[in-house]
């Protein structure tokens, strides 16, 4: 943990480049210094084609994200997470926010490891590094 999960319409797929958004996110998060270990970090976008936003009468755009760690980090550095990130996003988007209708939003969450399933040895390659 933590997963960035990025649903986007697919009718801003060619100038959004998600891959590079995703890099992005992935860059604040390491940078939380050991706040998340390196090994456990997900980013991943879902591109949409089937969606109806607000009337349907104009060509309209979304990026939904959302941000999912697992418990036991405090609401402050949650909060400055989050806030680097979505001003990350917001920066990146700029151009499209220039030139069409287009709502961006994202959305934190906070699961507790109580049933959930792992197998990982790409936290070892981090421990390995001297790193988390």
């Amino acid at each position: 943990m933590p997963h960035f999960v990025v649903e986007y319409t697919d009718n801003i797929s060619d100038e959004l480049n998600i891959r590079a958004m995703l890099v992005k996110v992935n860059q604040i998060i390491i940078a939380q210094q050991g706040l998340f270990p390196i090994g456990g970090i997900r980013s991943r976008a879902i591109e949409l084609k089937d969606y109806v936003m607000s009337d349907d009468e104009e060509d309209y755009a979304f990026v939904h994200a959302s941000l999912t760690v697992g418990a036991g980090r405090s609401q402050q550095l949650i909060d400055k997470t989050c806030n680097e990130i979505f001003e990350m996003m917001k920066a990146h988007m700029a151009e499209l926010f220039d030139k069409r209708f287009i709502a961006l939003s994202m959305e934190f969450r906070e699961f507790s490891e109580a049933g959930t399933y792992k197998h990982n040895n790409v936290h070892a390659r981090f421990k390995n590094k001297g790193s988390l």
